[in-house]
This record gives structure tokens, C-alpha cells and sequence, in this order.
């Protein structure tokens, strides 16, 4: 009977001792910010809706976009993981030849217990000035050079 319990701990530690890092990008919610950095004017998932089409019909009221992502990992928590914005924009209006904008922005977060995590990731004002209106995204979770998940848009 002790063989079997001792067997039977072996192979449970065993096997997380050398296994690699698991991640994933569960969410991602591309958010348009206003002149004061909210995207929504009160708690209510219903507002935060409304409020995003309000800015999406009065561009001038925008100032930046954030990319508010939900990820998940089983890593040691001193190791740093990196989350990777890829965005692409408009094709229209463009000179013959020319590629829509494209742009990567990139931010290290870090596995502080292992519930999922909220990770928001920034186009600032003057970024999103001479970016223009966004029409892909893809999210990626990196450990080092691998890959660990992804999440795109519809259009990526």
C-alpha cells in the first residue's frame, strides 16, 4: 500500500516538474477611450456598450485606444510573460502601392496567482492620431520566444 501511495506522488510531481509553460489569451475588448480616458461613463456593461457606439459615431471625441485582455498561465510567478498587440488599419484612401498602417505594441505582465489576469495595453493619443481607424487585431502571449496563445479579430 505505501508503494502505491509512493508511486502515485512520483508520477503527480513528475510531471509538473518539467513541464513547460501553459498560457492563454481568454478575452480581448478593444476599447475606444474618450477625452478623459473612460470608455464607458458609469459601471453598467450596458452603458460601456452604448457609450463605445456613441464614440464610434463622434470620432472627435476619441483620444486613444486600449485593448483590455484577459490571460490565463501556469508559469512560476517571478517569470515575465509578454503580451503582443498587433494592429492593423484602414485600407481605403490609400495611394497605389501603399500598405494600410500597421503597428505592434507590446507589454510584460507577470503570473501573480492562477486565477486569470486583466492586462491593458495602450495606443495613446498621438499613436491613435496618426494611426487612424482600426480594422484588425490579433493578442499573443509569449514566454521568451514561444508562443503560447492568440486571439484575433475577425478580420485578421
Amino acid at each position: 500500500m505505501r508503494w502505491l501511495l509512493i508511486l502515485l506522488l512520483w508520477v503527480l510531481t513528475s510531471g509538473s516538474a518539467g513541464a513547460a509553460t501553459e498560457g492563454r489569451v481568454l478575452k480581448v475588448l478593444p476599447q475606444l477611450l474618450d477625452k478623459k480616458g473612460r470608455n464607458s461613463l458609469t459601471p453598467s456593461l450596458y452603458d460601456r456598450d452604448a457609450y463605445q457606439a456613441f464614440l464610434r459615431l463622434h470620432p472627435a471625441q476619441i483620444s486613444a485606444l486600449r485593448f483590455a485582455v484577459q490571460w490565463k498561465a501556469k508559469a512560476p510567478e517571478s517569470e515575465a510573460l509578454k503580451l503582443r498587440v498587433e494592429i492593423r488599419g484602414m485600407a481605403h484612401n490609400l495611394a497605389p502601392g501603399e500598405l494600410p498602417r500597421a503597428t505592434t505594441l507590446e507589454q510584460t505582465v507577470h503570473q501573480h496567482h492562477w486565477f486569470s489576469h486583466w492586462a491593458s495595453v495602450n495606443l495613446g493619443a498621438e499613436e491613435y492620431k496618426t494611426f487612424g481607424e482600426v480594422t484588425a487585431w490579433r493578442v499573443t502571449l509569449w514566454d521568451g520566444d514561444r508562443l503560447l496563445s492568440e486571439k484575433r479579430s475577425f478580420l485578421w
